[in-house]
C-alpha cells in the first residue's frame, strides 16, 4: 500500500510541473484530464483502468462536544416538542463523560464549550422515568405531550435520539440500534444507556487503488482524451458485473441484497435495459405479484397506496422493449403495467386537481422530506412531484404501449389520463416566482405547497416533456444547486441527518443531467458531469449518497458501494449524454451533448443495439450534429434502422455550437426554519415563538389569512376553518406549514354540521382487550370479517362534508412492511375515494390515530355511507388488509 501512494505522489507531482488546464474548476473541486483534486485529497487515472486516491473522509476530524439530542418511547418522537432538544456539552475525565440525571419532558439547556470530542469518548445518558412509570401504575397510560396515550402494555423501550453517531435522529428505526436502547436494570425507574462517540475505528477511508480485475469486453468500449472519463467509465462496468447476482437479477448495492423496484426501475432506465436486458427483464419480474401487478416495496405506514411509485416499472419496462424490440415483453410488461394503473386509478387518482396521491418517488423516509406532524394518512394524501412525473410517464408509455399491441381504446383512455396528471401538474405545483415546480401538496382538509425544489421530480418533468420548452430551461437554470451537486430536496430540512434531507445522490444528479442536456444548458451539463466523477474517482467506487456540506459519502443514514443507480447512471453519462444515444421502437437515434471543455475525439465501440453492432466514433462539442455517416454514407438523419444487421462504422462530427441557455442557480446550503407547533384555546390560535422567525404567515383554508410579527391571532367568526401556521426567516425562506389545526364556531358543534358515530353501533363490536377506544368498544375489519359496513346518515343541512375515521392498525411498524389496511367509501351506491387506514406500531393496538378525510356533497337528507373492501383494495400483503375502526367524524366545512 505505501509503495501505491509513493507512485500517487510521485505521478501527482509531475502532473502539477505541467501546468494542467482543469476541465471543471469551483471553489471546492477541480476536474482535469487525468485527475480529481478536491482540497489536499486527490483521485489519479494512471491509466484507463488503473486509479489510486488518497481519500479520507473528514467526518472525524472536527466533532463538536456541544451534542444535542432527545429521548423516545417505542421508536416516536414523543418527549418534547419538534425543535426543542436537550443541549449538554461532553466534558471528559479519562476519556468519560456523563449526563446529569435528565427527567423526560424536561429540556436540558446546557451552554455551549465550543469544544471538540476528544476520539473514543465514553459517554453515559442517564434519564429519569419515575413519573412515567408513576402514570402507568396510576392510570394505566402515559399521556404524550401531543395528548396521545402509550399504554403500560404497549410500552416497548426508551431510546435516544440526536445527530452525533452511534446516535440518528431516524426515529422510526430506533428500534434497530440496540446501542440507542437505554435500560433500567435494577428496576429503580432510572433508564441508562453508553456509547462511544467519536469512534477512531468508524473513520472512513476509501480503498487507494482500483485496477480493472472483470472482463468487460463484451460491453461498449469507450475511449477519449479525457483520461479520467474513461476510467471511471471501466469502473462502472466492473461494478455493473459485480451488482449481478447469481440468480441473474441485479443487487442494488454492494451490502444490499434483494431487488428493490424503484432501484431497478430507475437503474434500467438509465442503461441497463440496453447492457443488461436479460437481467433486467428477471429483475422487474421479481416485482410482480400473482395478480400480475407490479409490488410497491414495503415502506411509510404499510407501503401501498400511501407509497405509489412502484409505477417507475413501466418506464423502465418500456425502456426494455425499446432497447430489445421483444414482443413477448411488450405484451407482458402491457399487461401488468394495465393491471397496476387500473388499481392506481381507484386508490390514488384526485379527479379534483388530477394529480396522483402518495409518497415522494424513492423520498421514502417520512421524516427526511415531509414534516414531522404527518401522519402516513397525511402522506397518503401528499400530492408529490417526483411521483406524479412518474405516473404520468407509465399512463404516456401505457398508451403507447397499446398502440404497439394495436388496442385503440386503451392507447385512447391512457394518453388521456396522462394528459390529465401533466395538466394538474402545471396547474397546481409550478411556481411561476421561483421558476421551478413544488416539492408536493399537503395538508388535511385544504391543501398548500410547498415551495421547496425535489430535484428528481424537476428532473422528469424536464426529460418526460411535462415542462414546456420554456418551462424546461426555467427550471434547469433556477432550481437551486449546491457546490457538490444538487440536493434531493432544497432548501434543507433541520435537525434532520443527511440522508435524503441534505444529501447528494448520484443517480439524481444523472436524471438532472439528462434534464440539463434537454433543456440546451452547458453549464449545467459540464457541473453535472463533474458531480458525478468527483465522488467515483476519490472513492474508487460508486457511492449511493453525499452530505451536500463536504460531499462525503460518510455521515448519511445509510450508504453503499457500488451501488447500482449510481453506476448506472455513470455509464449513462458517456451513453446516453456524450453520444446521445436514444431508443424507439423502430430505431436508435444520436442526440450528443458535448460540453466545449470536454472537446475531441472520442470513440465508443462494440455498442450493440438488437442485431447490430456499431463501432462509433465522434468528434468535436455542443449539441448539434455537422454530419452524421453510416459505414462512410451521409446520412440525412442521424438514425439507425432497428432492422440493421451486423457490425457498421458510425461517424459522428459535432457543429461545435450549443443552443440553450448558460445558466445555472448555484447557492450555498442552507436549512429552513423549524415548523411551528400550533395551538387552539377559546379564540385564540397561538403557537411558541421559533428562534430565527421574523414574521409568521397564517394560513386558514390552506389560502393565505395574514401575516404577523406576534405568536398567535385571534380567530375570525367562521364555521369551520382550518389554520396552519409558516415561519419566515429574515431571508424570507419559508418553514413547513405546523399541522393543521382545525376551529370550530358558533352552530359547527350542533346535529346540523357535525356528527360522530361509534362504529360499534352499526357493526358487530370486535373481542379484544385493546384499550383507548371511544364509546362502548370499536369494530374489526379483515377481508373476511366486516368486508362492508353501511353508515346510515341524515344530513340536516346541504353542503361540502369531510369523512374520516379513528382506528388502530398493529400489523407493524410506520416505516417498513405492508399491512395498510384500504377500504373504499361509497355514498349512495356511488364510490367515492378510498380510506387509508396505515400501519401504526408494531402490535400497538392500542395506539388509536385517524384516516385520511374524504370530502363529499351531501344534500339534505337520507344517505347511506358504505365502507366495502373491494378487489382494488388488495393491498401488496394480500393476505393482511385488517384495522380496527373505532369512530367516523361527519364534519361540514363548506
Amino acid at each position: 500500500m505505501k509503495k501505491i501512494f509513493i507512485a500517487f505522489f510521485a505521478l501527482s507531482s509531475t502532473v502539477h510541473l505541467s501546468a494542467q488546464q482543469p476541465i471543471f474548476q469551483s471553489t471546492a473541486f477541480s476536474i482535469f484530464n487525468d485527475k480529481v483534486v478536491q482540497g489536499k485529497n486527490e483521485a489519479k487515472a494512471v491509466s484507463a483502468t488503473h486509479m489510486v486516491s488518497n481519500y479520507q473522509s473528514p467526518a472525524n476530524e472536527f466533532q463538536s462536544a456541544d451534542i444535542v439530542f432527545k429521548f423516545s418511547i417505542n421508536g416516536k418522537d414523543n418527549e418534547m416538542y419538534p425543535g426543542k432538544d436537550h443541549h449538554f456539552s461532553v466534558q471528559t475525565v479519562d476519556g468519560k463523560a456523563e449526563t446529569p440525571l435528565i427527567k423526560f419532558g424536561t429540556q436540558l439547556n446546557q451552554p455551549e464549550s465550543g469544544k471538540f470530542l476528544s476520539p473514543n469518548t465514553t459517554l453515559k445518558i442517564r434519564v429519569d422515568m419515575r413519573d412515567i412509570q408513576k402514570q402507568f401504575a396510576d392510570k394505566g397510560f402515559y399521556t404524550t405531550i401531543s395528548g396521545d396515550k402509550i399504554y403500560k402494555e404497549d410500552f416497548k423501550g426508551l431510546f435516544v435520539a440526536g445527530p452525533t453517531a452511534p446516535m440518528t435522529w431516524d426515529f422510526d428505526n430506533l428500534v434497530n440500534f440496540p446501542d440507542l436502547r437505554l435500560k433500567d436494570d435494577d428496576g429503580d425507574g432510572i433508564y441508562e444507556a453508553t456509547m462511544v462517540l467519536n469512534k477512531q475505528s468508524d473513520e472512513k477511508h476509501t480503498d487507494a487503488e482500483w485496477k480493472l480485475s472483470k472482463d468487460i469486453s463484451p460491453y461498449p468500449q469507450y475511449k477519449s482524451a479525457i483520461q479520467i472519463s474513461d476510467a471511471v467509465y471501466n469502473l462502472s462496468l466492473e461494478e455493473m458485473l459485480k451488482a449481478i447476482e447469481p440468480d441473474s437479477t441485479f443487487r442494488t448495492g454492494k451490502e444490499w441484497s434483494g431487488v428493490w423496484t424503484r432501484d431497478i426501475s430507475y437503474s434500467i432506465i438509465l442503461s441497463m435495459a440496453h447492457l443488461q436486458p436479460r437481467v433486467a427483464m428477471f429483475s422487474l419480474m421479481r416485482k410482480v405479484n400473482a395478480k400480475k401487478k407490479i409490488i410497491q416495496d414495503t415502506g411509510t405506514g404499510g407501503a401501498w397506496p400511501v407509497s405509489t411509485d412502484r409505477m417507475i416499472w413501466a418506464v423502465a419496462a418500456w425502456e426494455i422493449y425499446k432497447a430489445t424490440g421483444n414482443k413477448d415483453w411488450l405484451q407482458q410488461a402491457f399487461v401488468i403495467v394495465k393491471n397496476s394503473i387500473d388499481d392506481d386509478i381507484h386508490n390514488a387518482h384526485d379527479l379534483e386537481t388530477g394529480l396522483v396521491k402518495g409518497e415522494s418517488s424513492f423520498l421514502d423516509w417520512r421524516e427526511q422530506t415531509f414534516p414531522k406532524w404527518m401522519q402516513p394518512a397525511d402522506i397518503f394524501e401528499s400530492e408529490c412531484l417526483g411521483t406524479n412525473a412518474v405516473h404520468y410517464q407509465a399512463n404516456n408509455v401505457l398508451s403507447q404501449m397499446a398502440a404497439a399491441l394495436h388496442d385503440g381504446n386503451a392507447e385512447i383512455k391512457y394518453r388521456a389520463i396522462a394528459e390529465r396528471i401533466k395538466k394538474g401538474i402545471n396547474k397546481y405545483l409550478w411556481l411561476p416566482e421561483k421558476g421551478y415546480y413544488a416539492q408536493f401538496r399537503y395538508g388535511r382538509n385544504y391543501k398548500f405547497v410547498s415551495p421547496r425544489s425535489e430535484a428528481l421530480g424537476e428532473a422528469l418533468c424536464v426529460i418526460f416533456g411535462i415542462a414546456d420548452d420554456v418551462r424546461a430551461r426555467q427550471v434547469v437554470a433556477s432550481t437551486p444547486v449546491t457546490d457538490f451537486g444538487i440536493s434531493c430536496i432544497f432548501p434543507q430540512i433541520p435537525n434532520i441527518p443527511p440522508y435524503h434531507n441534505n444529501a447528494i445522490w448520484p443517480f439524481v444528479q444523472t436524471y438532472w443531467l439528462w434534464a440539463a442536456a434537454k433543456a440546451g444548458n452547458e453549464r449545467s451539463v459540464l457541473e453535472s458531469i463533474s458531480d458525478i466523477y468527483r465522488p467515483a474517482a476519490l472513492f474508487l467506487t460508486n457511492k449511493e449518497n453525499m452530505v451536500v456540506s463536504n460531499g462525503d459519502f460518510n455521515g448519511t443514514q445509510i450508504n453503499s458501494s457500488v451501488m447500482l443507480w449510481s453506476l448506472s447512471g455513470n455509464i449513462s453519462i458517456v451513453h446516453k449524454v456524450l453520444f446521445g444515444v436514444r431508443f424507439n421502437p423502430n430505431e436508435l437515434y444520436f442526440e450528443p451533448f458535448v460540453p466545449k471543455a470536454m472537446e475531441g475525439k472520442r470513440n465508443l465501440d462494440n455498442f450493440k443495439f438488437r442485431n447490430a453492432v456499431l463501432n462509433i466514433e465522434m468528434e468535436g462539442y455542443g449539441n448539434a450534429i455537422k454530419s452524421f455517416e453510416l459505414d462512410g454514407k451521409i446520412q440525412a438523419r442521424a438514425v439507425i434502422p432497428a432492422s440493421l444487421k451486423g457490425v457498421h462504422t458510425i461517424k459522428i462530427m459535432l457543429a461545435n455550437t450549443v443552443s440553450g441557455p448558460d445558466k445555472i442557480n448555484k447557492v450555498a446550503n442552507y436549512y429552513t426554519l423549524p415548523a411551528p407547533t400550533v395551538k387552539y384555546e377559546g379564540s385564540k390560535l397561538s403557537w411558541e415563538a421559533v428562534k430565527g422567525a421574523v414574521k409568521y404567515k397564517v394560513l386558514q383554508n390552506g389560502n393565505l389569512l395574514l401575516e404577523t410579527t406576534n405568536n398567535f391571532i385571534t380567530t375570525p367568526e367562521k364555521l369551520f376553518a382550518e389554520y396552519s401556521v409558516i415561519a419566515v426567516d429574515e431571508k424570507s425562506v419559508e418553514s413547513f406549514a405546523s399541522e393543521p389545526q382545525v376551529v370550530s364556531r358558533g352552530a359547527s358543534v350542533n346535529r346540523f354540521t357535525y356528527q360522530l358515530i361509534e362504529v360499534e353501533d352499526v357493526a358487530p363490536k370486535a373481542n379484544y382487550p385493546y384499550k383507548g377506544f371511544m364509546g362502548d368498544g370499536f369494530v374489526e375489519i379483515t377481508t373476511t370479517v366486516n368486508p362492508v359496513i353501511n353508515i346510515p346518515v341524515t344530513i340536516n343541512k346541504s353542503g361540502t362534508y369531510s369523512i374520516f375515521f379513528r382506528y388502530a392498525n398493529g400489523n407493524g411498524p410506520t416505516n417498513t412492511e405492508n399491512k395498510c389496511a384500504i377500504r373504499t367509501l361509497k355514498v349512495d351506491g356511488v364510490e367515492k375515494a378510498v380510506f387509508v387506514f396505515p400501519q401504526r406500531g408494531k402490535e400497538e393496538w392500542s395506539n388509536w390515530g385517524y384516516s385520511n378525510s374524504i370530502k363529499v356533497q351531501l344534500t339534505e337528507g337520507v344517505h347511506k355511507l358504505t365502507l366495502s373492501y373491494e378487489p382494488f383494495n388488495e393491498n401488496m400483503n394480500g393476505a393482511i388488509n385488517q384495522a380496527m375502526l373505532d369512530e367516523v367524524f361527519i364534519n361540514i366545512i363548506e
